[in-house]
């Protein structure tokens, strides 16, 4: 009877063992998100921090050039004028996966099941708490120290700049006390998502030597452009690239991902499901 019962005793633990290693399991199970590969290699692979380190060693290297090159402008604007050569250099700069890294932001959100928004993201941005894309703080220092002017343009809002401007402070990167080279989307009239008007206000004022993005809205105009027209964009001005444009990876989130769906916003999952089985291509 002692026997029996032992045994009885012993499958009851089994039982709660299997169903507690089954819950654990379900608990700790990673939400059916996209990104989670993206975030896992931004935040694990030491090829993320070799290919960001190689974007801005290439440019420390090739910096001398530009300062010594009056004629020198990574402005496909300036390029049309004469006026810009007696201008001071600057160089310009996104903040977002070009020299913040916001990774810790997206895995909260896998972690919590939910996709981007806004009040999330400015919390975020709030909290100061970005660490510096290797390589970025290095070269911003060192080109500040030739002499080069570095402004830093953003699609963060403006109400989250202090934050922003703490963080990058903390980080060690050349940020201004005596002017504003922080500029946010919806800081001043005109200052849109598109960049446009904010990159018209520099090159008015200086030489723009250098510029440095993970999405090419950050070079040129590229919103809402199909991907034929931003491939045919690449092959145009493929001379930019790593010479006097540099491009940071973001397998994460970008203007490709809206282009891939033809900016159709109001897609379901079924329909975002199957372009995306279009776009994978089998070469058969």
């Amino acid at each position: 009877m002692k026997v029996q019962n032992s045994l009885f005793l012993l499958l009851g633990f089994l039982i709660v063992g299997c169903s507690t290693t089954q819950n654990t399991t379900s608990t700790n199970a990673l939400p059916d998100d996209k990104s989670v590969q993206a975030t896992l290699w931004v935040q694990n692979s030491a090829e993320y921090q070799a290919l960001s380190v190689q974007a801005y060693e290439t440019a420390k290297r090739n910096l001398s050039l530009p300062l010594e090159d009056s004629f020198w402008t990574a402005s496909i604007t300036q390029e049309e004028t004469e006026s810009y050569m007696q201008l001071p250099p600057a160089i310009i700069l996104d903040i977002d996966e070009t020299v913040l890294d916001n990774s810790p932001f997206q895995a909260r959100m896998i972690k919590q099941g939910k996709s981007f928004n806004v009040e999330d993201w400015n919390a975020w941005c709030n909290e100061g708490n970005a660490e510096a894309v290797p390589g970025a703080v290095h070269f911003t220092q060192y080109a500040a120290e030739q002499g080069v002017e570095i402004f830093y343009i953003s699609n963060r809002a403006y109400e989250v700049e202090d934050a922003t401007r703490r963080n990058m402070i903390e980080l060690g990167f050349p940020v201004s006390s005596e002017m504003d080279n922080i500029m946010l989307n919806g800081e001043e009239p005109g200052w849109t998502s598109d960049k446009i008007k904010r990159r018209q206000l520099i090159e008015e004022n200086y030489r723009v030597i250098m510029v440095f993005g993970d999405d090419l809205n950050d070079f040129f105009p590229a919103k809402n452009t199909t991907q034929k027209k931003r491939a045919d964009s690449v092959n145009r001005y493929s001379n930019y690239f790593g010479k006097k444009w540099f491009v940071l990876p973001n397998p994460v989130y970008g203007s490709w991902e809206n282009a891939m769906f033809d900016f159709q916003s109001d897609l379901t999952n079924k329909e975002r499901n199957a372009i995306l089985q279009e776009r994978l291509d089998t070469r058969n």
